[in-house]
């Protein structure tokens, strides 16, 4: 059996938790609108064909911001197709994943569903084909009150009130080759400057956040944000950057430890943010909207069968498995752990396209993902204490000193409660965790939330809704401020303690 030990003290914190760290990401991609969002006809569906038992789910899952259009599909996408009566919208060939684009769903109907979902919008624009006039123009569309050309217009197609859209993305991943619109670190610096200036003298209230790089290993890393922060510095609030895992070598002790490098993508980022900062003499802090963040491969070898140039194709449909689960909990540990800095991120995505949430004409269901993540966004809210947790250590193919345990402790103060996030990565051995939390005098555990399966690919199907589905343990103990919490095995464990 692994013993590991965890000390923390309310008095040395990391930081307050942004709720928007919890958020999600629906992009016009295979199934995420259309048969997941969206689905007029369907016996799920209201009168505006938004389907209700997917609505259901995202509540659960309790989803501050979701982010849309794209992702690659904002990149050459039209704003204006999407807008007004639904039989004059232009249907268009969709360059980013070859599809065919209806418009069916679109700007309006993104802000009516996210009312209904409990969530708010998280706006991205297109720099790819297009720039400043499209930029402002939207942000006209949405956020200003009327008299003008496009508020008039927005009040025109049944929405009096304006969105009010407070959070704006300037592009997606503009720093990859694959994207429509590529663009150098000093072509797209100069434009996220020009775009964030206009933006914001219409409406000063906006936050932005500008493009980081689309992964740690981009050729490009660390140049870029250096490049493009030092354009837009002043005129932007975060830099982005995205990740995702894959397990194609079947090595799940290497797969697990990618956490680790996810929190180094974190640092260096932060570190490359106030390299300018202190370049520019600035006291202003730049922090990071990690936006795009999963586990995805199980679906690539399928979607090179795909037939191209349809509507809504199964796309990116991955199908997630426990371990998948072990991976986005030590993630979401290490977003936690990471909050001073961190202060958005939007898991990718929210339905059918590598999802916790996936749907089919009879019915929609949680994936193995969806227990974490609704875990850590419903118990994750209040502030990030630090802690030292001695946990035994493992090396893999490309990771060293990796720990068995990952863990997070967020207090929150209002409701007079702690809870500690766990994964335990050994495959054969359980973990006895010790928690020494005196500083907040006496405690009592008032549940052990558990997430485990003895077959580490297990997967939840229509079929087998709830074949990896939490448990509830009440065999831990505590005494004096201190707490006895056994972790089982390739496991995911949330512990609810009381303050006393």
């Amino acid at each position: 059996m692994l013993k590991a030990s965890l000390i923390t003290d309310k008095y040395y914190k990391i930081g307050d938790i942004d709720p928007r760290i919890y958020g999600s990401f629906i992009e016009h991609l295979g199934r995420a609108v259309y048969e997941g969002i969206y689905q007029p006809g369907s016996p799920f569906a209201d009168v505006d064909g938004f389907r209700s038992d997917t609505i259901a789910l995202v509540k659960e899952l309790n989803v501050p911001i979701v982010r849309y259009p794209g992702g690659n599909f904002v990149s050459a996408y039209n704003w204006e197709d999407s807008v007004g009566p639904v039989a004059e919208r232009r249907k268009r060939p969709e360059l980013a994943w070859q599809v065919i684009e209806s418009n069916e769903f679109g700007l309006n109907e993104f802000v009516k569903w996210s009312k209904l979902a409990g969530t708010a919008p998280m706006m991205a624009v297109n720099l790819g084909t297009r720039g400043i006039d499209a930029a402002r123009n939207v942000l006209e569309y949405c956020n200003f009150k009327e008299g003008t050309y496009y508020s008039d217009l927005r009040i025109k197609h049944g929405f009096k009130k304006p969105h009010d859209i407070k959070l704006w993305c300037l592009g997606n991943e503009m720093d990859g080759p694959w994207q429509i619109g590529h663009k150098s670190a000093h072509e797209y610096g100069r434009l996220a400057w020009e775009t964030a200036k206009a933006m914001k003298t219409l409406d000063p209230s906006i936050e932005l956040v500008a493009c980081g790089s689309s992964g740690l290993m981009m050729p490009t890393f660390g140049e870029w944000e250096s490049t493009v922060l030092d354009y837009c510095y002043d005129s932007v609030d975060y830099i982005s950057l995205h990740t995702y895992y894959n397990n194609h070598a079947n090595d799940s002790a290497d797969f697990l430890a990618n956490s680790v490098g996810m929190n180094d993508f974190i640092k260096s980022v932060t570190a490359a943010c106030d390299y300018i900062k202190g370049k520019k003499h600035s006291k202003k802090q730049i922090n990071l909207s990690f936006d795009e963040w999963n586990v995805w491969y199980h679906s690539n070898e399928a979607d090179k069968q795909l037939e191209k140039w349809v509507h809504a194709p199964h796309q990116l449909e991955d199908v997630y498995n426990l371990e998948d689960a072990l991976l986005v909990g030590s993630m979401l540990i290490t977003l936690i752990n990471n909050c001073d800095r961190v202060k958005i991120a939007c898991l990718a995505q929210l339905v059918n396209v590598i999802a916790p949430i996936m749907t089919s004409d009879t019915g929609a269901w949680r994936q193995t993902i969806f227990y974490p993540f609704m875990h850590a966004s419903n118990y994750g809210r209040g502030t990030t204490l630090q802690t030292i947790c001695d946990s035994p250590v493992y090396d893999s193919r490309n990771y060293t000193d990796v720990p068995y345990i990952d863990s997070a402790v967020v207090w929150n103060e209002k409701e007079e409660s702690i809870t500690v996030f766990a994964v335990n990565k050994s495959f054969t051995e359980d973990a006895v965790l010790t928690c020494d939390l005196r500083q907040f005098g006496d405690i009592s555990i008032n549940e052990h939330i558990i997430l485990t399966h003895d077959d580490l690919k297990a997967e939840n199907t229509e079929n087998s809704p709830v074949n990896v589905a939490p448990i509830y343990f009440d065999g831990d103990t505590s005494e004096d401020g201190r707490c006895t919490i056994m972790l089982p095995k390739q496991s995911w464990n949330v512990i609810r303690i009381r303050i006393c």
